[in-house]
């Protein structure tokens, strides 16, 4: 039994229990890692570099690329570090980083993914005001009040959950820090406090699914009454991705921050957490950029324009 004064580093779940079983894990997250930077960094290039790509609907997916890049960074490098020396080590404070950073960057990834759902639908639904309702101006308002909030929230989150006294050990069941596992290390009543706090942030990510919900209803209702299969072709091709994107994030995240305990494992949990946290940030530029032309002309032209010159 220990308290937190005397807490100076945490355990994290192991990956594998066998060596060669390690070492196959840093592959599969270093090649996930790496199709993550690449695909990311392309998205970032591509939209920075190509002026017909500056609109609001690829200024926000910029933004979720940063995010997405941020995402992999935070979590993956220990992963890959802890398998392939064998350990389990984190320090109290890079475990207090790590969190405020998984936070930050899952809030951030809500918040842009919704923004983009009020961008396809005033794109589709009221098209007539698009410039006035999502303007330069607008949109990076909409995008600093994201990284904000995401910031602020992520914040108020690390700074409530590590004033907790822990003095149930220090073993994590999770290969990250996250809140739920170190709020089972809790030995005060203390704890109920972040535990309000989540359950008004679910609060906050269910109105945000709602909402995304919602929209897309209005959104397919209107498409559908397009009378020329050309312009379903294209509104679909800017829609599907999106929504493909926010089932696989929130539907994994949802399942494993709110399924029964009868259904919990370190397997399951695992499993999950490595969905929302890693493959879903290695498979959005895949997603993206399979079915927007545009996107995709930009990123090969930028590869073989790069290709060309070395």
């Amino acid at each position: 039994m220990s308290n937190s004064s005397s807490i100076r580093h945490f355990l994290l779940l192991a990956l594998a229990d066998t060596r060669q079983l390690q070492l196959l894990h840093f592959c599969l997250l270093l090649g996930i890692s790496l199709a993550a930077l690449l695909g990311n960094g392309l998205i970032i290039s591509a939209i920075a570099c190509g002026h017909h790509l500056h609109t609001p609907m690829f200024f926000f997916l910029l933004n979720l690329a940063l995010s997405d890049l941020g995402s992999i960074c935070t979590t993956v490098p220990k992963a890959m570090h802890n398998s392939l020396w064998d350990t389990r080590n984190i320090s109290y404070t890079g475990c207090a980083a790590q969190l405020f950073f998984c936070v930050f960057f899952m809030s951030l990834e809500l918040s842009l993914l919704t923004i983009m759902c009020y961008d396809r639908y005033v794109s589709i639904c009221k098209p007539l005001h698009y410039g006035t309702l999502l303007g330069s101006r607008a949109c990076a308002h909409m995008a600093a009040a994201a990284w904000a909030c995401a910031f602020l929230y992520s914040l108020l989150h690390t700074a409530n959950t590590f004033s907790l006294p822990l003095c149930h050990g220090n073993v994590l069941g999770q290969f990250f820090c996250e809140i739920p596992q170190i709020l089972k290390l809790s030995c005060s009543k203390s704890y109920l406090r972040e535990l309000r706090l989540l359950a008004v942030s679910f609060c906050v990510a269910s109105s945000c699914f709602v909402f995304i919900v919602f929209s897309y209803v209005q959104i397919f209702r209107v498409v559908l009454r397009i009378p020329s299969e050309q312009g379903r072709h294209k509104a679909f091709s800017t829609c599907l991705p999106h929504l493909a994107v926010v089932s696989l994030f929130i539907s994994t995240a949802m399942f494993a921050y709110l399924k029964p305990s009868s259904m919990s494992s370190p397997s399951l949990d695992l499993a999950l957490s490595v969905l929302y946290s890693v493959v879903t940030p290695a498979l959005n530029p895949l997603m993206y950029s399979l079915r927007n032309q545009e996107l995709k002309a930009s990123m090969w032209a930028l590869m073989t324009g790069w290709f060309q010159k070395h």
